[in-house]
C-alpha cells in the first residue's frame, strides 16, 4: 500500500498565484500517483493565515471542484511560522508523509519525487537546499550566508541554505508535535529531533506573480527569533562585555590617579561626556538583549495557544461516510 502524501502550503493574501500553484501542485500529485509513487488520495492541504484579499475564496472553490485540493482557514494572522505548524499537524493527522512548500512555488516542484524517494529508502525528513544563490541580490546574498554563519557560532544547529521547503514522515510530526514553543523557529526544531534525515538540491525560480510576504523587517524578525530562540550565547556576550568596560573603567581610574600624583591633570569634559555615553550605550543594548529573552520567556509561561483553525475543507471520504 502506497504512502498517503500532503502537501502544505501556508497562504497570506496570495490570490494572484493561487490559481497557477493549485494547477501545478494538482499535476503533481496526479503524476507521482499515476506512477504509483503515492496514494492516489493525496491532497494539497492550503493553509488561509487569516488572508485579506480572495485567497479564502479560491479555495474553497477549487476544494468543490477537485476533493484532493484542502483548505485550512486560520481565524486571524498569525503568522509564517504558525500557520505551517497548523497545516503540519493537521496533514499529520490524515497523511503518512508530508511536504511544505510556499505559496509562490519559487522551490522547485520537482524535487519533491526525490525527496519521496528518499523517504523511502528510510529517511523521515528530508531537506530541500538551494544548489546556488546566483539569482539573489549582493545584499541578500551576503547577508543569508553571514546569517547562516552566525547561528552556527552561536551553537545553533541548521541546514545551509534550507528555509521550509522539506519533507516530514508523520513520525517525524509526531516528534515536532511534543514541543510547544511559542517563539516558533521550524528551521532550528526540526534538526532537533535527531531522526535520519537526506538533501535534495535544486534551484530556486523567480516568483510568479504578486510580491514576497516576507520583507526585510519580517526577515529580520525570523533572524533574531532563530537566534534567541535558541541560543543564551547574546546573554553571555552582554556579561562578557560588562567585565570588559568593567576593566577598561578600572584601568581609566589608575591612569587618572597616576596623572593626578604626578601633576599632569588637564581639566574638561571629553573624556568625562564620552566615557558616560559608552557606558550608557553598553547598558542600554545589556537592557536590551536580557529584555528580548524576558520577553520571550512572558509569551511561553503564558502556554497560549499559536494558532485557531476556524474552518477546514477536505476529506471528504469521511464527511460522506
Amino acid at each position: 500500500m502506497k504512502d498517503r502524501l500532503a502537501i502544505v502550503v501556508p497562504c497570506y493574501n496570495e490570490e494572484e498565484v493561487l490559481p497557477s500553484t493549485i494547477d501545478t501542485l494538482k499535476k503533481l500529485i496526479k503524476q507521482l500517483a499515476a506512477e504509483k509513487k503515492i496514494a492516489e488520495n493525496s491532497f494539497l492541504l492550503f493553509v488561509d493565515d487569516g488572508s485579506k484579499d480572495a485567497t479564502w475564496e479560491i479555495l474553497t472553490k477549487a476544494h468543490e471542484a477537485d476533493a484532493c485540493v484542502w483548505g485550512q482557514k486560520l481565524s486571524k494572522n498569525c503568522g509564517h511560522q504558525s500557520a505551517l505548524l497548523s497545516g503540519l499537524m493537521t496533514a499529520r493527522e490524515y497523511a503518512d508523509v508530508s511536504v511544505s512548500i510556499d505559496a509562490d512555488l519559487q522551490d522547485d516542484v520537482s524535487a519533491i519525487a526525490e525527496m519521496i524517494e528518499q523517504y523511502r529508502s528510510g529517511c523521515d525528513i528530508v531537506y530541500g537546499i538551494r544548489g546556488s544563490r546566483k539569482k539573489d541580490s549582493f545584499f541578500k546574498r551576503s547577508t543569508a550566508q553571514g546569517y547562516y554563519k552566525l547561528l552556527a557560532s552561536l551553537g545553533v544547529k541548521t541546514v545551509y541554505n534550507h528555509a521550509d521547503f522539506r519533507l516530514m514522515s508523520k513520525k517525524a510530526l509526531d516528534e515536532l508535535a511534543q514541543y510547544h514553543e511559542s517563539n516558533l523557529y521550524l528551521r532550528g526544531l526540526i534538526p532537533l529531533l535527531g531522526l535520519k534525515s537526506g538533501e535534495v538540491y535544486y534551484e530556486r525560480g523567480e516568483r510568479m506573480a504578486g510580491e514576497s510576504k516576507y520583507p526585510l523587517r519580517k526577515m529580520l524578525a525570523l533572524a533574531m527569533n532563530g537566534i534567541t530562540s535558541f541560543s543564551i550565547k547574546p546573554i553571555r556576550m552582554v556579561l562578557n562585555m560588562g567585565i570588559i568596560v568593567l576593566l577598561c573603567c578600572l584601568a581609566a581610574a589608575i591612569y587618572a590617579f597616576v596623572s593626578y600624583v604626578g601633576g599632569n591633570v588637564e581639566r574638561g569634559w571629553t573624556s568625562l561626556i564620552l566615557s558616560i555615553w559608552f557606558l550608557g550605550g553598553v547598558q542600554l543594548l545589556a537592557v536590551g538583549v536580557i529584555g528580548e529573552y524576558i520577553g520571550k520567556i512572558y509569551n511561553e509561561v503564558k502556554r497560549r495557544p499559536l494558532y485557531h483553525v476556524e474552518t477546514l475543507l477536505g476529506d471528504r471520504k469521511e464527511e460522506g461516510a
